[in-house]
């Protein structure tokens, strides 16, 4: 009878090119891109290894009515910190315990609520001696160590293993083909957790108020002048009387245009002083005229719900200053000023 082969095979260890470590150049590059090509090699040999115990830890952490709590020391401990931040920042409370702190009282911190995720690649570092006080705690326990014979794993209620990995250093000890293996792991496993949580970009923002990524999903709503604060006359109006409810008192900078807004709400146009500058061109008259005359019907428009960086290039194509934000019925909630959208601050 043959032997079943093991899915936890090894990537080739990266050779060193011709050279040695003298400097070359070539020989350098050729390094470092077989260091690239083995730490691929690890990821591709790991993804076999996501069986039925992958889905068994999802279906904890999904279970988890406390927070997960992501352990680990050395290198496995700094992916364990960044693996905690991303399932914080994908819809999963979370936090992370060293654990060298944790058995000098910061155990204190773990509740029978929550699941603890340890990181241990060899699994028998000092993450082990957590484990009788997390049984006792009575929190579940998914270890994610080399493989499912370690002894962290064997205690764990669910084991996820990377596979024994080469390193990819040149004397084959330092973590990175192992740590890369284990951050891709636990990548998935946050992702996966997320995606069953039906976690959206609205939840993605509340998150990430801050940087870049927040202001890509601010919305018009959050931005906006809202109706009451913005210059609005009704059907009929007279273009001069129109042009003074544009500079309202108290306001922090003079309006450049006003909404043309029916008694249901709705809004019939849009008349700014750049309409009002063509129109005097040809007929000094034009204050004296209803501003249904000179408005424009049909304006361009967007929503509350909108993102803010899709209504700052709508703003920016058509080189508007101002843009109506109406309702789904149509009814005018507001307007967006393109310096509102400036201080605020928009990404891309």
């Amino acid at each position: 009878m043959k032997t079943p082969r093991r899915t936890e095979t090894k990537p080739r260890k990266p050779r060193r090119p011709a050279g040695g470590g003298g400097g070359d150049g070539n020989g350098d590059i050729a390094y470092g891109r077989s260091v690239v090509d083995a730490e691929i090699r690890a990821l591709q040999a790991m993804t076999p290894l996501l069986d039925a115990r992958f889905a068994e830890a999802v279906a904890l952490l999904l279970a988890c009515k406390g927070r997960v709590v992501v352990t680990g020391v050395g290198k496995s401990g700094l992916v364990g910190q960044k693996a905690s931040a991303t399932l914080a920042s994908t819809g999963t409370p979370s936090l992370f315990l060293h654990a060298a702190e944790a058995v000098h009282g910061d155990l204190g911190r773990v509740l029978a609520g929550d699941l603890v995720l340890a990181l241990s690649y060899s699994g028998s570092t000092e993450v082990v001696k957590l484990v009788p006080v997390i049984k006792k705690i009575g929190s579940k326990l998914v270890s994610v160590t080399r493989g499912h014979d370690t002894p962290l794993a064997k205690v764990a209620d669910v084991s996820l293993a990377v596979g024994n990995v080469e390193e990819a250093c040149p004397i084959g000890l330092a973590p990175t083909s192992s740590t890369t293996a284990m951050l891709a792991l636990c990548d998935a496993l946050a992702m996966t957790v997320a995606h069953r949580k039906h976690f959206d970009r609205e939840s993605f923002a509340l998150f990430h108020p801050g940087g870049s990524l927040g202001r890509k999903l601010v919305k018009v709503g959050e931005v906006m002048s809202p109706i009451r604060s913005v210059a609005t006359v009704p059907p009929g109006t007279k273009v001069g009387d129109a042009l003074r409810r544009m500079n309202l008192p108290g306001g922090k900078r003079s309006s450049g245009a006003v909404l043309i807004v029916a008694r249901d709400g709705t809004l019939a146009g849009l008349f700014t002083q750049g309409d009002f500058a063509r129109r005097a061109l040809e007929d000094r008259g034009v204050t004296d005229r209803a501003i249904d005359d000179v408005m424009t019907r049909t304006p361009r428009v967007v929503s509350p719900d909108d993102l803010l960086a899709d209504a700052y290039r709508l703003l920016e194509r058509h080189r508007f200053d101002e843009v109506p934000v109406v309702d789904a019925a149509g009814r005018a909630v507001g307007m967006l000023d393109v310096n509102d959208v400036l201080e605020w601050g928009v990404a891309f």
